[in-house]
C-alpha cells in the first residue's frame, strides 16, 4: 500500500470531547514519533476545533506527513454542518503542502437530517431507522447531501477531497478523488470483510480505509474481533471529566475483562496484510492516543483496555520509552511499526 498512516485525535467531541487537554507542545512530539518510529507517511487528524486542525496540520505538514483533514461535527443539521465544512476547506486550502480534505464522516449516523433523531443515541436506538438502512432509503438523501457540499467545497478547496464513509453507505464517488470508507472487523462480518470492499476496489478509484483497529481485551470467545463492545462505564467517565466532580468520581469498566495487547497486535497486522492483498490504496489505522481511556494495573479501572489506540495513557506520569509522553507504546505500536517500515 501507498498510503501508510494513522488517526490522530485532537478533539473529537460527542457529549464529551475526546482529548480535553491541548498541548501543541506534546501535539509536535507526538507527530515526530508518528513519522519517524511508526514510519508513516501520512495522518488523519481528526477533531472539532479547527484551531486545533489547524494547528495540529501544520506541525504534520513539517514534519513531512500527507494530512488527511477530517473536521468532525456531529449531531448537527445539515445547513450547519456543510457551513462548518466549508470553513474547514479554506483553511486546509491556506495550508499548501499535501493535504486531503474530509467531508464528513459516517453522516447518516452522525449528523442530523438523514435518520430520524436529534442525536447519535436517538438514531441509533430507532428501529425505523435500521428499516430505512436496510432498504438503503438514506443512500438518497446522504448522496444529495454530498454531491451540493462537494461542489461547493470545490469552489474554496484545490486539492482532493474524500468522505469516510459507512460500509453500508452507497457513496456516489464521482465528486471524489478517493474512496474513503471506516471499515472495522465485526463479528458480523468477519467472514466477508474483503468481500465487503471488492465493489470500492473493482470501481476503478484508489480505496483507503479511513479508519479501522481493534480494543485492547478478549470478547467472550477470546477472538479479540469486538468492534463496537465500549466496556467502559460512560457515566463514570463523563462525571470525572467534570472539573468540580472529577475527584468524587473515578471512571471504571464494566465486567469481568482480560487485557490481551499482543492479540490487538496480531490481529492488527493480520488485518494490514489482508487489505495489502486486496489491492487497497492505504490506511488509517485507529487511533494513536486515547488520553481519556487511561492504563491501570487494576483491571477495574484499566479504561486503556477498550481503546483501539496504540500508546496507553496514563492518568499520572509519563512514560519509560518517550520520558516527555504521558503514555506508553503497547506491543500495537511496534507491531504496525514493524509493518509500514517494510
Amino acid at each position: 500500500m501507498n498510503i501508510k498512516g494513522v488517526c490522530y485525535d485532537v478533539g473529537r467531541v460527542m457529549g464529551i470531547n475526546m482529548r480535553p487537554n491541548f498541548d501543541i507542545s506534546v501535539v509536535k512530539n507526538e507527530l515526530s514519533i508518528i513519522k519517524n518510529d511508526l514510519h508513516c507517511n501520512a495522518i488523519r487528524i481528526c477533531g472539532l476545533d479547527l484551531g486545533r486542525l489547524l494547528a495540529a496540520s501544520n506541525e504534520a505538514l513539517k514534519n513531512g506527513l500527507e494530512v488527511w483533514l477530517s473536521p468532525e461535527m456531529w449531531d448537527k443539521p445539515p445547513s450547519i454542518t456543510s457551513r462548518y465544512i466549508l470553513e474547514a476547506a479554506k483553511m486546509a486550502q491556506s495550508l499548501g503542502g499535501k493535504v486531503v480534505l474530509s467531508l464528513g464522516s459516517e453522516l447518516t449516523l452522525l449528523m442530523r437530517g438523514i435518520l430520524e433523531g436529534r442525536n447519535f443515541a436517538q438514531r441509533m436506538k430507532n428501529p425505523k431507522n435500521w428499516e430505512a438502512v436496510k432498504s438503503g432509503r438514506h443512500n438518497e438523501l446522504l448522496n444529495e447531501y454530498l454531491t451540493r457540499l462537494a461542489q461547493s467545497v470545490r469552489k474554496v478547496f484545490s486539492g482532493k477531497i474524500t468522505y469516510a464513509s459507512l460500509i453500508w453507505e452507497s457513496v456516489d464517488w464521482s465528486r471524489f478523488d478517493f474512496v474513503g470508507v471506516d471499515h472495522y472487523m465485526v463479528k458480523e462480518i468477519r467472514d466477508r470483510y474483503i468481500e465487503l470492499l471488492r465493489p470500492h476496489i473493482s470501481s476503478g478509484k484508489p480505496v483507503v480505509i479511513t479508519e479501522f483497529g481493534f480494543r485492547t481485551y478478549k470478547d467472550d470467545d477470546s477472538s479479540g474481533i469486538t468492534g463496537d463492545d465500549d466496556i467502559v462505564n460512560n457515566r463514570s467517565l463523563v462525571l470525572h471529566t467534570k472539573p468540580i466532580l472529577r475527584k468524587f468520581f473515578r471512571p471504571v469498566t464494566v465486567g469481568n475483562h482480560e487485557r490481551d495487547e499482543a492479540m490487538q497486535a496480531r490481529l492488527l497486522v493480520d488485518q494490514l496484510t489482508e487489505l495489502d492483498r486486496a489491492g487497497v490504496e492505504g490506511t488509517f489505522v485507529n487511533t494513536f492516543v486515547s488520553p481519556i481511556y487511561t492504563y491501570d494495573d487494576n483491571p477495574r479501572f484499566d479504561l486503556d483496555m477498550s481503546s483501539y489506540s496504540l500508546v496507553k495513557s496514563y492518568a499520572t506520569g509519563i512514560g519509560r520509552t518517550y520520558p516527555a509522553m504521558p503514555w506508553e507504546p503497547k506491543e500495537s505500536f511496534w507491531a504496525l511499526a514493524d509493518y509500514y517500515s517494510q
